[in-house]
């Protein structure tokens, strides 16, 4: 796909900032380099800026992606046996703690995506177009950040600025709070004039990056989880209205790979390249995570010649979410059959179960639309294939249809409510309903957007949650060709009240005096 000079600048800055844990952006400069206050004065130097922002949130997805998406009830932990991780593990089945390592890796990153936007908004010094584009953008990703610690974490601190020493200590802070950074660090960024729009869905340059559609999207986002239904539908109409993004008109799957990266429908995605020089610095576990777990798989056939192999097999589908599919549009749902895949329809496109082999954390279903195939790979090694330039989505148009319908039909406008839903239900394959309830909203946002990372909070939100995985992690099936057999059980698991909000990090707990835990931990 054609990039402009600006993506290709920004990616380099973006591999080299990769390289080490530490950002040049953080400490002291030395020699004629000067110092951290007067770095930020150049157009040069703020675009490394900018670039460091978008490494760090990409250097978080991993633990994003897979919290969100195992807390949910659309997935098994899957991997090689028990115990294969046992922190993901604990996470799938409810069992886990205040010491959990990915939950405070997530936290940790979120203020790390907030300090590296503070830097930019606070330390930045002039009035150049890049200089206030760059701060806009920086409002629109701590504003994601600050979402993403509210709706989670709940009473995490607000941080809006770059802390003294006299401030690391924050306390808690009240949700409403958290809730009127989100608000205002987005509306400014919108209202800034500083955001591009892409010149239409087919823009495959300009939405690499920010855009004031993808502000007004979280926005919008942000009001609705606050029941702020009225506004939240306005908000969504200017993306809906403003016809720079489309629901992906090619095969459903086609759009979850590296030869569609930045398509009509992306909203925004963190970017990757086909760069063998660069491989390494950009290498992530995210896809060789979730790929069939080759080790005790046979591949030949269709399935051998253009999946991936060397992966690891952890995010199995539920039994629950392909018979919601099949419920929902039959067994041969168009969707349903680019996005979960049976035992017979794998084993009938070449790739079979090896003898005495089992598959753990799994009932017999494949995930589809996330395997990465062999030309998603900047390098095929199926030793260990970790190197896709497939991007890592962070928001599709198809969610800000599902919200907008939703927001429409709580404020009480069910015609644009039922345009929306059935533009999903159409490219789906679906029959158009002639009337929408919020149950069926629900329905087809779990579909379209399953191992999304936005099931867990709308559970929370809507008040399903325990109704919907209090059983979780009770017990953890394996499959052979013989079936499903549920062989581990747990004595403590399943969602309870206390997980409305994960642990404030114990870590956090023990080094802060002015924080408090959570309720129920």
């Amino acid at each position: 796909m054609k990039k402009n000079l600006l993506y290709i600048a920004l990616m380099a800055v973006m591999s080299l900032t990769s390289v080490s844990c530490n950002s040049e952006l953080d400490i002291e400069k030395h020699g004629n380099l000067g110092s951290m206050d007067d770095f930020y004065t150049t157009d040069e130097n703020v675009m490394q800026a900018t670039a460091s922002l978008y490494t760090e949130m990409r250097g978080m997805y991993f633990n994003w992606f897979f919290t969100k998406n195992l807390l949910s009830d659309d997935l098994w932990c899957g991997g090689g046996s028990r115990g294969d991780n046992a922190e993901m593990e604990k996470l799938n089945e409810y069992t886990f703690g205040t010491d959990c390592g990915m939950i405070q890796s997530l936290y940790s990153s979120l203020y790390g995506v907030i300090y590296k936007a503070n830097l930019i908004i606070d330390k930045t010094e002039g009035e150049t177009a890049v200089m206030k584009r760059a701060i806009a953008e920086a409002k629109v990703f701590r504003a994601w950040a600050s979402f993403e610690l509210v709706t989670l974490f709940g009473t995490a601190p607000v941080v809006d600025h770059l802390l003294t020493p006299d401030e690391y200590r924050q306390g808690n802070s009240e949700p409403a709070a958290l809730w009127a950074l989100v608000e205002s660090d987005l509306t400014e960024a919108i209202n800034s004039g500083m955001l591009p729009s892409k010149t239409d869905a087919n823009d495959q340059e300009t939405g690499i990056r920010a855009t004031k559609e993808l502000a007004q999207a979280f926005l919008g986002k942000a009001y609705l989880f606050q029941g702020k239904n009225s506004e939240a539908a306005a908000m969504l109409d200017n993306v809906i209205n403003s016809n720079k993004y489309a629901l992906f008109s090619g095969d459903y799957d086609l759009q979850f790979h590296a030869a569609y990266n930045n398509n009509c429908e992306s909203m925004f995605e963190l970017q990757k390249r086909n760069d063998t020089e660069q491989m390494w610095n950009q290498m992530d576990m995210v896809f060789i995570m979730q790929g069939w777990r080759t080790s005790v798989l046979n591949y030949s056939g269709n399935y051998g010649n253009i999946l991936a192999q060397g992966m690891y097999g952890f995010s199995n589908p539920r039994k629950s979410l392909y018979d919601a599919f099949v419920a929902w549009e039959g067994a041969n749902g168009k969707r349903l059959n680019k996005t979960i895949l049976t035992y017979d329809q794998v084993s009938n496109n070449g790739v079979t179960l090896q003898t005495g082999q089992f598959l753990y954390g799994s009932e017999g279903y494949f995930m589809w639309k996330n395997q990465a195939f062999k030309e998603d790979c900047v390098s095929d090694m199926s030793f260990f294939q970790a190197a896709q330039y497939t991007d890592l989505k962070v928001m599709r148009y198809a969610e800000v249809l599902l919200l907008a319908a939703e927001a429409h039909l709580q404020a009480g406008n069910s015609s644009k409510a039922l345009d929306y839903i059935n533009q999903i239900r159409t490219r789906a394959g679906e029959t158009a309903l002639s009337n929408v309830t919020l149950s069926d909203i629900k329905t087809e946002k779990r579909l379209e957007l399953c191992n999304e990372s936005v099931r867990f909070q709308d559970l929370v939100r809507w008040g399903d949650a325990e109704s919907a995985m209090k059983e979780q992690g009770k017990e953890v099936p394996v499959y052979t060709t013989t079936g499903a057999e549920f062989i581990y059980k747990n004595q403590n698991y399943g969602f309870k009240e206390k997980n409305k909000l994960l642990p404030i990090p114990l870590k956090e707990i023990e080094l802060n005096p002015n924080m408090t835990q959570n309720a129920g931990w």
